[in-house]
């Protein structure tokens, strides 16, 4: 087919395509092609996250290694900071404001020494998950791989040093009476439980920071405030003793999920602190705040998988 122009020329016109016509949607679902960057199911995304396992756990011993690289002591503060907030917290709230009240020596510093440790998982695991997206958009943005990988694998990283800790943890419990016993294996499934929930947290944390820089100076102060709320120096059902608090306090101090995780290792571990101090249904508790938070987190995640690292 030809056309005559106004100068005489003849000049050749395109023979009609079949994709005349055609939408931009209708043409990318006709070729199969999909937006760069676009969002994957639920289930692929699922399937991706599981084919970037050894990433994930390379990338969190990678972040563990050179944490204290710098440092002469190396890796040994990774206990030694913990320890050090131990001892700070003794000579503050154990003997100078007496928060041990009511608990022998013997008991409450293993008691003490839990509740830092243990607090630290989630403080640690949700601080790092704030900056997980914000404090790497040079990887996010040089390469394609499911978001969820980084702020999943800083809470490993945090569960990795907090196994470092459990080491000086069994030592100082046995330091002050507590032998071996089978409730020790307790401590294995609290784990794992409070490692679901510090991953949901610092997921929802991650999808947060990544629009918000500022939410990593605010995080210290509400962390500070959920410490104290949680009984790391005190025991809350002795604090509780004898106060006519309203029902509601009751209840958000005793199912803290921090607190549940914190007093369930000192069940396992402690002799002399036993299931009085627990609230009813204290595993199913601490079950359902792993499963709720852990499955927010990740959907919530998910949600604005195609937004990190852009603009």
């Amino acid at each position: 087919m030809s056309d005559t122009t106004h100068d005489g020329a003849i000049a050749m016109s395109a023979p009609p395509s079949p994709d005349d016509g055609l939408s931009t949607a209708e043409l990318a679902a006709k070729y199969g092609l999909s937006v760069s960057g676009a969002r994957p199911g639920l289930a692929q995304y699922l399937r991706e996250l599981w084919g970037r396992r050894h990433f994930i756990l390379a990338f969190s011993q990678a972040k563990l290694t050179a944490q204290y690289s710098q440092a002469k002591l190396g890796q040994l503060w990774q206990v030694a900071t913990p320890l050090l907030n131990a001892f700070v917290f003794f000579l503050i709230f154990g003997l100078i404001l007496d928060a041990g009240r009511g608990m022998e020596i013997n008991v409450y510093i293993p008691f003490l020494v839990t509740g830092v440790f243990v607090f630290a998982f989630t403080q640690t695991s949700v601080m790092a998950g704030v900056k997980a997206i914000s404090g790497n958009l040079g990887l996010v943005r040089a390469l394609h791989f499911p978001r969820a990988s980084l702020p999943i694998s800083f809470a490993l990283q945090q569960l990795q040093q907090l196994l470092f800790s459990m080491i000086v943890l069994l030592v100082v419990v046995v330091g002050f009476g507590s032998l071996p016993s089978l409730s020790w294996v307790l401590v294995l499934p609290v784990l794992v439980l409070q490692f679901f929930f510090n991953t949901g947290l610092a997921l929802m944390m991650a999808r947060l920071g990544s629009k918000t820089p500022d939410l990593a100076q605010l995080m210290p102060f509400i962390m500070r405030t959920w410490m104290y709320a949680s009984g790391v120096m005190f025991s809350i059902p002795l604090m509780l003793a004898g106060k006519d608090w309203p029902s509601w306090i009751v209840d958000v101090l005793q199912y803290n999920p921090v607190a549940i995780y914190m007093d369930l290792i000192r069940f396992a571990l402690i002799d002399g602190y036993g299931s009085e101090n627990l609230p009813q249904h204290v595993w199913a508790a601490g079950l359902a705040w792993s499963l709720l938070v852990g499955v927010v987190g990740f959907v919530y995640f998910w949600k604005a998988e195609e937004r990190y690292g852009r603009g």
